[in-house]
């Protein structure tokens, strides 16, 4: 790549010569005048279906829009049947490294032995097609496994980040009446281990709709194992009613595949729902083509399975194209800020895709880490997670990448599935931009009635056109569904993202960051009304009021405002406990970096808290139009 006329960086020749798409622009050309047969022709190419289509798509009923109706599939045939009678039956499929050091590996032929033994345990449970389970663990190799044996058997899996605490596990089981819990004894993280099984039994004493609990055995530790309820992984794999294999459900194409809760604006998280037709074909497609995803190559996406970039991209997508994915269990600097680059060197690494956080966490340890390492084997790298800034993009391109890895930095949501705007190696990048749509995806930038804006003006990023890895909709609420992402743009048929962004003269696209009330802290959508309750929940406080702020390594912070209770006096020690309360009920991610004791917080007359005043007076900026306030 050279670096030309104001910072556009250009693809190396090898590069482009080895690319599964050589013309980017005609591409972009050719999907846009037609997505419906692009999308089409894609299905056909990279997924197999048991039956046909009679129609690609159908908006008969918008917004809940459906992709190849009539077709028969199960995202498990193509991420693991089909390729059990070919010569990937002994590729590898995962390689894996404990934080500990402990090492495994598993072929495709072994992972799909393991998948039909968990398939039968949760038969045998009683779960069938329509049945919802879930899934509470850390980054092992169960976690893949057990979402592929409830996919296997049309169950829906809700797979809940391993970082999340007692009140979110509790309220997700609770949402997706899950009679089914499979968890471990814990994790390891930063050299400490991860009570995981102390948390979900908390969690099911306040959601009691669990009836059994599957517990893989990782860190050994002393654990409460209830008779009659809980089972140890490894045990029931020695029952006779683990043993032989387990057909493959046929699902409709429309047919549910997965919830993944995310945080809202209002308390309750909002359970996104995917479905196994078009969501196989959007993340195989985009896999492919941005990462240029090929037989020889070792995949490692270093997000959490438990969040849709696993889903899509360390469990479906690489498997659905027969690759290899490396997948690591612990924090990136453990036990030295070297850990990353040692194992892509030992591993033979060949993309890494990343959070912009991870790459700002490990740039404040230097270059030196990173150089005593020989990370020859990299050919691409990428974002993920939020926009990241031009000065950690060009440190991971010249340190990391050494000037010859383009970087795909990659725009999408847990609701769209997959990439939606994203270059491809063939594109020239520009550091802090994600480029253009990805071919299919007709994205605009529009003011509040819903025109295009000029370039460099900001306005709210749209999608004009449904696409095949699009949310069906929220699980169990179609109304707060239509209410969210296609009111305000009714009139238009658009899908609103609920980010701002804007475009420059070359139809670039810059995302700017969310302009609802939720804080993305370290890549991870957290609800202010999550965190406020979280807060309120303690008998000290009265009222609170939760607000990101941009902080250079995680993205944004959260600060809080809190109103005590009478009797109640602000102390050190008092924000400290606060800080540890918010810790039990969400999480170490949601805990607050600061706590402002306030006597008020400002609120329209219909009481709703004005954050965005907040906001402006912590950052020290204009407040605004104040004319709604009550006070």
């Amino acid at each position: 790549m050279a670096n030309l006329h104001g910072e556009v960086y250009y693809p190396p020749e090898e590069v482009v010569a080895r690319a599964h798409v050589q013309d980017w622009e005609k591409l972009l050309e050719e999907a846009a005048a037609d997505p419906v047969a692009f999308w089409e022709a894609r299905a056909k190419e990279l997924v197999d279906w048991f039956e046909p289509w009679e129609r690609a798509f159908d908006d008969s009923n918008a917004p809940f829009y459906k992709w190849f109706i009539g077709a028969k599939t199960n995202i498990v045939h193509n991420a693991l049947d089909r390729h059990i009678t070919t010569w990937r039956r002994n590729k590898l499929a995962y390689i894996w490294e404990g934080e500990d050091g402990t090492r495994r590996t598993m072929s495709y032929y072994r992972l799909w032995r393991e998948v039909n033994r968990f398939a039968a345990i949760l038969k045998s449970m009683g779960v069938e097609k329509g049945d919802r389970v879930t899934i509470y663990m850390g980054r092992l190799p169960e976690l893949p496994i057990a979402m592929l044996a409830t996919a296997k058997i049309g169950a829906i899996h809700s797979v809940v980040y391993g970082g999340f605490s007692v009140e979110a596990l509790a309220e997700r089981i609770e949402d997706a009446q899950s009679r089914v819990l499979i968890t471990a004894d814990g994790g390891f993280m930063r050299g400490k281990i991860v009570p995981l099984k102390e948390i979900a039994d908390e969690a099911v004493r306040r959601s009691p709709v669990v009836e059994h609990m599957v517990v893989v055995r990782r860190t050994g530790h002393e654990v409460n194992m209830e008779v009659g309820r809980d089972y140890w992984y490894h045990e029931l794999c020695q029952l006779p009613v683990a043993n032989g294999t387990v057909e493959t459900e046929v699902m409709d194409a429309e047919d549910p595949l997965f919830i993944l809760y995310t945080s809202g604006t209002t308390g309750k998280p909002k359970g996104v729902l995917h479905t196994h037709g078009g969501y196989q074909v959007g993340i195989a497609t985009t896999l492919k083509y941005a990462f240029d995803l090929k037989d020889e190559d070792r995949w490692w996406c270093a997000a959490d399975p438990g969040w849709i970039t696993g889903h899509s991209y360390i469990v479906y997508g690489p498997l659905i194209l027969g690759a290899t994915s490396f997948i690591y269990e612990g924090a990136p600097n453990y036990p030295y800020p070297d850990r990353w680059w040692r194992m892509i060197e030992e591993y033979g690494i060949t993309i890494l895709y990343t959070a912009p956080t991870a790459i700002r966490g490990l740039m404040r340890f230097g270059n030196a880490w990173v150089n005593r390492h020989d990370l020859s084997s990299l050919r691409l790298l990428g974002t993920v997670g939020e926009p990241i800034n031009p000065e950690a993009w060009r440190w991971y391109y010249e340190v990391v990448g050494k000037e010859r890895c383009p970087i795909i930095d990659t725009w999408w949501q847990t609701e769209t599935g997959h990439f939606m705007i994203t270059p491809l190696p063939v594109t020239p990048l520009k550091p802090g931009s994600a480029t253009k749509p990805f071919p299919g995806i007709l994205a605009e930038v529009v003011d509040e009635e819903g025109n295009p804006v000029e370039p460099g003006v900001e306005g709210n990023l749209v999608i004009k056109h449904a696409w095949p890895g699009m949310l069906r909709t929220i699980y169990g609420d179609p109304e707060r569904y239509k209410e969210q992402y296609w009111s305000k743009y009714a009139k238009q048929g658009y899908y609103l993202t609920g980010d701002s962004a804007r475009k420059d003269e070359d139809g670039y696209f810059w995302i700017i960051g969310r302009v609802d009330d939720v804080i993305k802290v370290a890549g991870y959508r957290l609800g202010t009304a999550e965190i406020e309750s979280a807060l309120v929940s303690h008998p000290a406080v009265s009222e609170a009021a939760a607000i990101g702020v941009p902080d250079e390594l995680k993205g944004n912070v959260i600060h809080t405002f809190v109103i005590l209770r009478e009797g109640f006096t602000p102390s050190p020690e008092l924000e400290e406990e606060l800080k540890q309360h918010v810790r039990h009920e969400m999480g170490p991610i949601a805990v607050p970096a600061k706590i402002n004791f306030v006597e008020s917080l400002p609120k329209t007359r219909s009481g709703k808290i004005m954050r965005r005043v907040l906001k402006a007076r912590t950052l020290g900026l204009p407040e605004g139009d104040l004319s709604t306030l009550e006070d």
